[in-house]
């Protein structure tokens, strides 16, 4: 499945200038061949916005994501993006996944919050593991810091998680997760990963672009730069089922002897 990310940070703070960055870059997107869109984390919104936050949060069926399966259904490939999702009272950073068709597939809750920023705007997600079918690969979403703890994504390749899609606000100076964590995390899980994040100066953070995805072997198979960008790349699963025929990582684990862990 050809994937495209887009390396972007919008227009923080406005809504409507975002969702016309995603529609170009859909189309974009489709003319590559792509058949799954994915854009970074809080790319809806902005990130560093303060209590923006709050105001702009959407439900997950919100118009926003009315508007953005409008753009998928137009451009006939799915989208995966990361906003703020208003529940009731909370306030959740989140990410969807909506299909070519413009069907809602996923909805995903952040649940590892980074730091104080984090903290005092977003409650936690509670549901580690939320995927869908899509063109025959059992696609995975997580967001950003989730990634850097070893049992969520050994918790989606134990699932089945085919390609794990990580919209990401990775900041300077933790430029190593793009690097070197993200092919690690594919090779251990035999998985493809999508890490797509933000770029440049956005109030106290820095971004620092790098997107990816890598492949079961460890190999990246695209990697952006520092600037906004585009990059696209496959997801085998021909060759992601003769990885894991060739890898036993999954097979040799001894559950039993994991229980400390927890």
């Amino acid at each position: 499945m050809r994937t495209a990310l887009l390396q972007s940070s919008g227009s923080p703070g406005s809504v409507a200038e975002n969702l016309k960055v995603l529609d170009a870059a859909a189309g974009r997107a489709a003319a590559a061949g792509a058949a799954l869109l994915a854009a970074p984390e809080m790319f809806l919104t902005g990130y560093a916005i303060g209590d923006g936050i709050a105001r702009l949060a959407e439900p997950a069926d919100g118009d926003s994501a009315d508007a953005i399966a409008d753009i998928a259904a137009r451009h006939g490939l799915a989208i995966a993006y990361g906003y703020p999702e208003r529940d009731g009272g909370t306030v959740f950073n989140s990410a969807q996944l909506i299909s070519a068709a413009g069907d809602r597939l996923a909805n995903y809750r952040k649940t590892h919050l980074f730091g104080c920023f984090e903290r005092d705007h977003f409650a936690p997600g509670g549901q580690p593991v939320v995927q869908a079918e899509l063109d025959g690969l059992t696609v995975g979403l997580m967001i950003c810091y989730d990634v850097e703890f070893p049992e969520n994504v050994r918790a989606h390749a134990l699932a089945g998680t085919d390609l794990l899609v990580v919209p990401t606000a990775q900041m300077h100076p933790f430029q190593f997760v793009a690097e070197s964590m993200i092919p690690v995390r594919a090779f251990e899980n035999q998985m493809y990963v999508a890490y797509v994040n933000r770029v440049g100066q956005e109030g106290e953070f820095d971004f620092v672009g790098l997107s990816t995805l890598a492949g079961p072997d460890g190999i990246a198979r695209t990697r952006a730069g520092r600037g906004e960008d585009l990059v696209v790349a496959d997801a085998d699963p021909a060759f992601l089922a003769a990885s894991r025929e060739a890898n036993p990582y999954l097979k040799d684990r001894r559950p039993a002897l994991y229980g400390p862990l927890v």
